[in-house]
């Protein structure tokens, strides 16, 4: 390949940018030359799933990638939190209350539609110019900007307390993990993000990407 887009299946406990750097390796290596690859919108380390990498001259039209929508399969750990969102950060027990699936699945329908989110501190969305999970590293108070985005569907694949397993299909700049602790948050029990993966961006299906050892990736 020398320009288009490559669809890859992330492992987990990597970066994006740790995804890029290892295909711009075996691609420069195969073609003799440096070349261009970028990806369309990243994944936390923890999370797995569907990366759009663009490779050459494909690299110009990378934005026209990352607002697209997206489908996630997540799975929500009721009455513990993370400062982080995420199974990464500082875990707190919060309650031992147990919601039913009816108590579940009315919650869940509050937040399909436009909705209002505050992204989480831990982001790379950019502060004054700086990362905000650097400002948050370095123990600094970070005011993250509250956003509308869309929730198309939610929906329960899945429910024994304390986890909730969650497919939802939303708008390009929705987190996951700030919907599961808004979730947490609504039904009285706090909860944070503890799996996730990325199953589609557009009509692009993680079943037709490959894996980075496919690529003969093993690090």
């Amino acid at each position: 390949m020398t320009d288009g887009i490559l669809l890859i299946d992330k492992p987990t406990d990597m970066t994006s940018f740790g995804v890029v750097a290892r295909v711009r390796r075996v691609l420069s290596d195969q073609k003799g030359k440096k070349m261009k690859v970028g990806h369309c919108g990243t994944l936390d380390p923890f999370a797995t799933g569907l990366l759009i990498l663009c490779v050459g001259k494909e690299c110009k039209n990378a934005g026209s990638y990352t607002k697209l929508d997206k489908v996630y399969e997540a799975t929500v750990r009721l009455g513990q939190t993370s400062n982080t969102g995420d199974p990464e950060g500082e875990i707190s027990d919060m309650s031992n209350q147990q919601p039913s699936r009816d108590e579940v699945t009315n919650v869940l329908k509050n937040f399909v539609g436009d909705i209002k989110q505050t992204p989480p501190a831990h982001s790379a969305i950019k502060i004054n110019g700086q990362r905000a999970y650097n400002l948050a590293r370095q123990g600094k108070e970070v005011e993250m900007p509250e956003r509308t985005v869309t929730i198309h569907s939610l929906d329960i694949v899945d429910y024994q307390y304390p986890e909730l397993k969650i497919r939802t299909h939303v708008s390009s700049g929705t987190y996951i993990r700030s919907l599961a602790q808004d979730i947490g948050t609504a039904l009285g029990t706090g909860a944070y993000c503890r799996e996730l993966r990325r199953t589609k961006i557009a009509d692009w299906d993680v079943q037709n990407a490959q894996s980075l050892s496919s690529l003969g990736i093993t690090d």
